[in-house]
């Protein structure tokens, strides 16, 4: 029976039958993580009551859980440890709403006290009756008033005399003290009720930590262990940290608020203060809200504007002092959320739960984070939220000079040299940047002028750094440094195309670095390549080879070489092939190269090993470079 036919892809795009089934399940795929994600958020909408509660308690149960662990290591026992952790909680809650309450009520009763004042600000703001703009605004509206006042005329005298309509009044009967007592505390009963939820759920989650914890793994199956392991850990470890660090730094900028408030002259310096405490929980609004109720204070007691500046000026500073120096030192590593992801965060855990979700929505976000981190279903949820850099060096470097942006792909390259030596920005950036380039060339996925645009700008950036690196005396070389040896010039050749030759320019450039006589040569006609290194004879060819197109001309390009100079050490280097070096020296049949190498570390390193003799007491087939991988020696 004869085989199905089968469809291949070929270079102008067909599709083959796997690809296609590929695609299919790539694409039923993410239809189903949608259709889970708008479950997802519909559940986590309508169990809202019972949600908000238990996402609260757990919340609580991580704040607590450390000062629990510390009791119980006095042998006081688990039920009693979270007893007394609990209650010491209340009572302290408590007494901070008796105290805010009370405050309160004193700020409710002088506000009848301020009114005058209040009006006088009010009226300073309005605009004065002199000018061109008072006096248009009175004509506005002197031309108002007549021409409502002959409507009104117009309409008395077409309808005649009405009759005027019996006012109506509706009298309430006598209230009895139990109804005063429900409409005070009917605003209080549902607060009170979700407290006591909360209370409970936070009790239990403490008494059976471990048994829940447990629960969760079973459920997540045996094979699943080493996953759920390692991410309940890290999720208990980041949120447990957080969450302490954000309450102790939020009393610490309430009381520091309160004090500015107490010495600027303004009443209630301590409510304002347990204010600045409790709103700094919701994110970005939540100091907003704090500092308006003292500017507004000020403005309702104080005749001039002193005052309200002054508490600006404070809050200002003290957001400038915690949010950008005090919280990335304490804990902005533990969440590993980015700034516009917390925002984002804020409004939809807001808008699904309320003022619940605003204080939840951090939390919640690094909980997401970590489930994106060890499910790989959800590996996008980590992409989204995360704060960690998602394109490495190399990609974001070709990913701008795709866009035709050199300016920032230096600057990207100018950071990367800020903390790495230059050998590192050569093989860990330009030349996988260069073949990513060669791999989208190879599936017509970039036509010539970007390709031209990114191999120019890259040959402008290494000539750049060479200039830069004989400026600057002593900088430091990504190689070793050996002693030149006299007469052993080194030759950098191009195996195929422009890739190969601006890959042979760093490397010319390192050995340069290294101490060694070395030139690159540029792309040409094989013979005339030949021919130059015929007449200056060099004793080590080194061949530049970027994969996928130049490792078969490279192998060809090595034998001719051999032909015209068979003295001469030859030493390839296949730039990030797939596989390492073993690899490299399996795709080398013949030995029609001395060694092998696949980065320019090793190249550098074991031409300095072989031009000093090191590498004729070594191995036959591997040795081992002082860059610490192996480099294997092809031939003898």
């Amino acid at each position: 029976m004869a085989s199905p036919p089968t469809i291949s892809r070929s270079r102008a795009g067909s599709v083959s039958v796997p690809d296609v089934a590929a695609e299919e399940v790539a694409s039923a795929s993410r239809l189903s993580t949608a259709v889970v994600m708008a479950l997802t958020i519909a559940a986590l909408y309508l169990g809202r009551q019972v949600l908000i509660p238990l996402a609260l308690a757990v919340v609580f149960a991580f704040l607590l859980s450390p000062v629990v662990e510390v009791l119980e290591s006095c042998h006081l026992g688990r039920f009693l440890s979270v007893l007394i952790v609990l209650v010491v909680a209340f009572v302290l809650i408590v007494a901070v709403a008796w105290g805010v309450t009370n405050q309160l009520l004193q700020v409710t009763e002088r506000l009848p006290d301020y009114s005058e004042n209040i009006h006088n600000k009010i009226e300073a703001l309005r605009s004065p009756a002199q000018g061109e703009l008072g006096k248009a605004t009175a004509t506005v509206d002197q031309v108002s008033k007549e021409l409502s006042a002959a409507s009104q005329t117009a309409e008395k005298d077409k309808l005649g005399k009405t009759k005027q309509p019996i006012p109506v009044q509706v009298s309430a009967p006598p209230r009895s003290g139990a109804d005063y007592l429900r409409d005070l505390l009917g605003p209080l009963t549902g607060v009170l009720e979700n407290a006591a939820v909360v209370a409970i759920f936070t009790l239990f989650i403490l008494l059976r930590r471990e048994d829940l914890r447990n629960r969760l793994l079973r459920l997540a199956g045996r094979s699943q262990l080493s996953v759920m392991t390692e991410a309940i850990s890290e999720a208990s470890t980041r949120l447990s940290r957080y969450l302490l660090l954000q309450f102790a730094v939020n009393i610490g900028y309430g009381a520091l608020f309160g004090l500015g408030i107490y010495l600027i002259g303004i009443p209630h310096a301590g409510l304002w203060g347990v204010f600045a405490s409790v709103l700094r929980f919701l994110p970005y609004i939540g100091t907003l809200v704090a500092a308006a109720f003292p500017m507004g204070m000020a403005l309702a007691i104080f005749p001039g504007w002193t005052q309200v500046g002054l508490v600006f000026v404070l809050f200002v500073l003290l957001e400038l002092v915690i949010a950008n120096l005090i919280e990335p030192w304490l804990y902005g590593t533990h969440t590993g959320i980015s700034s516009l992801a917390v925002l984002v965060a804020a409004i939809f855990w807001g808008m699904l739960w309320g003022p619940a979700g605003l204080i939840l929505s951090t939390p919640l976000t690094v909980c997401l984070l970590l489930i994106g981190r060890h499910v790989p279903q959800l590996r996008f949820l980590e992409i989204v939220l995360g704060d960690k850099p998602v394109l490495p060096p190399s990609a974001h470097l070709y990913q701008r000079l795709l866009a035709f942006d050199e300016d920032e792909a230096r600057e990207i390259a100018d950071c990367y040299l800020k903390e790495n030596p230059l050998g590192s920005l050569y093989d860990s950036v330009l030349v996988p940047a260069l073949g990513l380039a060669e791999q989208d060339r190879h599936v017509n996925a970039i036509d010539e002028s970007k390709m031209a645009f990114v191999q120019q700008s890259v040959k402008e950036l290494i000539e750049e750094l060479q200039e830069r690196d004989l400026a600057e005396s002593g900088a430091a070389s990504a190689v070793p440094e050996v002693a030149p040896v006299a007469g052993s010039k080194i030759v950098c050749l191009p195996a195929r195309d422009e890739a190969d030759e601006i890959v042979g320019m760093m490397a010319a450039q390192l050995l340069q670095r290294a101490g060694h006589e070395a030139e690159a040569l540029p792309i040409g006609p094989v013979a005339s390549m030949l021919k130059q290194i015929e007449v200056s004879r060099p004793a080590v060819v080194c061949v530049s080879a970027l994969p996928p197109f130049a490792a078969s001309h490279a192998r060809s390009l090595c034998k001719q070489i051999r032909q015209c100079l068979p003295d001469a050490t030859i030493v390839l280097g296949l730039w990030q092939y797939p596989g390492g070096t073993a690899k490299a020296q399996e795709r080398l049949r013949n030995h029609s190269a001395d060694l092998v190498g696949t980065s320019l570390a090793q190249i550098v390193a074991l031409i300095g090993e072989s031009q000093t003799g090191q590498s004729k007491t070594a191995d036959p087939r591997v040795v081992a470079s002082r860059a610490g991988t192996a480099v294997v020696q092809v031939g003898d």
